[in-house]
């Protein structure tokens, strides 16, 4: 199927064929025409399956044509997109820029974190579209800044996050703040009790679409796993990363100053490398994202909460240098990689008390991850109760097959330019 079968206006079409987007994803087939109906939608989809493009692209159609019959301007916020990080409003932001280049419409992406004054002064240029964040909506809404008793649509993204974040009140005040009469898009990853009920409580007669289920991984993602003790774990990705064909890692920590402390220690090794999470600045965060993007650092460290909204064309691994305790978040962890037809490695070390987390990550997604064997940091502890795979008993060492898989599957993850749309 061609985005032209959508029923996609020109000025839209257009846009998206100065991307290379071609061929819509799953999402983005069930989700638009949906939209374009003007139906409320439940979307479970996770992040990297293009429901970023599912929602904005047909927001931006009906928005457009509403203007084109519009009698007079209509000044007031017509679309609130609330999602729960400043990194993934900016990238929102940023696709809605691109997907609507051609239809005149204007958006403003609005957050915490910097100064207020800004963000006060674009809201007088009266944007069309507004993307933001819980905190950041609700202070301006207090101060008399935002009206939004105009959205015709509300579009709720990575509402699991929200409740991960502990925004989902904040979400409700926001709620209580809209229209009864307008149009919700409602995306989640995952669909926990309360997230449920929320959506019951807000969507009328909603489609609901499925794509992706948490518990599947990317198919193109190699799967590794090093057992390694917890005092040896920095040693053992300074010696992966010594592999100067990886070009690009995303490295998860569970903390904050985990992931400061990582990153400080890859450049004392002489591999360039920044830490991006919550007690960071907005101007260092995007500073490291960017040089990230550019490849002016080779890996970025990050924390869970703050690698929500990161999108990067072909990125090629995902290091967990701590096993998530939470199963699904491995899942959205390795997603990151292996997007949009290309191939991408996961690695995860594991020291003996995340051997528990690893059964439970095995169970979500049905399978065995592949134990690396020989690797200069083997785990002391003799007896870790996980299965190695029958294939991976490795004579060469980790970095040697790591490289040999590269260089095999190079030319699949380099050749794919006109499908980035699954990224959003």
């Amino acid at each position: 199927m061609s985005f032209e079968k959508l029923s996609l206006i020109a000025p839209i079409l257009r846009a998206l064929e100065t991307q290379g987007y071609h061929t819509p994803t799953p999402i983005q087939q069930q989700a638009i025409p949906v939209v374009l109906q003007k139906k409320d939608l439940l979307a479970c989809a996770q992040t990297g399956t293009g429901k970023t493009a599912a929602f904005s692209i047909p927001i931006l159609q009906l928005l457009y044509q509403e203007k084109q019959t519009a009698q007079a301007p209509d000044r007031h916020i017509k679309t609130l997109i609330l999602t729960p990080t400043r990194e993934l409003a900016i990238q929102i932001a940023e696709n809605v820029r691109d997907y609507g280049a051609h239809t005149g419409l204007k958006h403003l992406v609005i957050f915490g974190g910097v100064s207020a004054q800004t963000q006060i002064q674009a809201l007088r240029n009266s944007p069309d579209i507004l993307i933001a964040t819980p905190g950041r909506l609700l202070d301006l809404w207090q101060q008399g800044h935002i009206n939004l008793r105009n959205i015709r649509q509300f579009v709720l993204d990575e509402a699991d996050r929200m409740l991960d974040m502990g925004f989902i009140h904040d979400v409700k005040r926001v709620i209580t703040k809209l229209p009864e009469k307008r149009q919700t898009l409602f995306f989640s990853a995952t669909m926990p009790a309360e997230i449920a009920g929320l959506a019951n409580s807000i969507l009328t007669n909603p489609v609901k679409v499925a794509v992706t289920p948490v518990s599947s991984t990317a198919e193109k993602v190699e799967q590794r796993l090093y057992h390694v003790d917890k005092s040896a774990k920095r040693s053992l990705l300074v010696h992966v990363l010594k592999d100067a064909s990886i070009t690009s890692a995303l490295v998860f920590t569970r903390t904050k100053h985990g992931a400061d402390r990582v990153a400080k220690e890859l450049n004392k090794s002489q591999i360039s490398a920044s830490a991006i999470h919550g007690d960071k600045s907005q101007n260092a965060r995007q500073r490291a994202l960017t040089d990230f993007k550019s490849g002016r650092i080779r890996v970025l460290v990050a924390t869970d909460i703050a690698a929500r909204g990161i999108d990067v064309d072909n990125l090629e691994y995902v290091i967990n240098y701590e096993i998530p305790n939470v199963p699904e978040t491995y899942v959205h962890r390795i997603g990151r990689t292996g997007r949009a037809g290309a191939s991408g490695i996961a690695l995860s070390f594991c020291e003996e008390e995340e051997v528990p987390y690893v059964k439970d990550i095995t169970k979500l997604i049905a399978q065995e991850i592949p134990v690396v064997k020989d690797h200069p940091f083997p785990a002391s502890q003799a007896a870790i109760a996980i299965k190695p795979a029958p294939a991976v008993q490795m004579r060469q060492s980790s970095s040697q097959q790591i490289s040999a898989k590269k260089r095999n599957n190079k030319p699949k993850w380099h050749s794919r330019p006109g499908n980035r749309q699954q990224q959003n």
